[in-house]
């Protein structure tokens, strides 16, 4: 597995939480409106405690660093009634306490209430993405479709992208309730819109170091 993660920048986790968690855990979400999601869940006291159960995994706490503290959790819900496409992209934005000019961070910006900066490579290759699956996601649900060893050409620029995604080839990441993805940010991953009636719904952690460079700080860590 740490072999398949490290070459690929992406695996898969089945049975991380038991199937009918999922419906219990998303009571807990906020509503979500017409944009399908949230990203600012860490700081409630049961998505920390999610969060905690995740580094005890015995397979995720191989896949995460020893030492790295959970920084974000994301909610995203795809359905018929909420559905959406994302093109091939990088996750390059993180969420920091507050703005401190430093070389290499740019694209400073506010959402949700909270300050968000595109760090640099160095930061980018060290963070870890956590997607627990709380529906089974099939072929015809919008799953995520990632580009394998992407995540190892740095930060591409758009018309890069699309010649790596060629080059390269995509994997289909369908998965079964409860089950979680693991993926290096800097993976080139897109998803097509749900073409089914079921629900998507996906929370995404994101794991990466204590310490920050420059005096910046995590908006939240657990």
């Amino acid at each position: 597995m740490l072999e398949s993660f490290a070459r690929d920048g992406f695996v898969g986790v089945p049975g991380v939480l038991p199937a009918a968690e999922g419906d219990a855990l998303a009571l807990h979400g906020p509503a979500v409106g017409a944009s399908g999601g949230t990203r600012c869940l860490l700081s409630a006291d049961w998505c920390a405690a999610l969060a905690q159960r995740i580094r005890e995994h015995p397979d995720l706490g191989r896949l995460v660093p020893p030492g790295h503290v959970a920084v974000q959790c994301t909610y995203f819900e795809k359905s018929s009634a909420r559905n959406w496409l994302v093109p091939v992209h990088q996750d390059l934005s993180i969420p920091v306490a507050e703005r401190v000019d430093a070389p290499g961070w740019s694209g400073w910006a506010h959402k949700e209430g909270a300050v968000f900066v595109q760090a640099p490579v160095e930061v980018l290759e060290q963070l870890v993405a956590v997607r627990l699956h709380l529906d089974r996601c099939g072929s015809r649900d919008g799953p995520l479709r990632v580009v394998p060893g992407s995540h190892t050409r740095g930060v591409l620029a758009p018309d890069a992208a699309a010649d790596v995604r060629d080059a390269l080839g995509e994997s289909v990441c369908e998965a079964e309730a409860g089950a979680a993805l693991v993926m290096r940010p800097l993976l080139l991953h897109a998803s097509s819109k749900s073409l089914g009636t079921g629900r998507r719904r996906v929370l995404h952690f994101l794991f990466g170091p204590r310490s920050l460079p420059h005096g910046l700080r995590w908006q939240t860590v657990v």
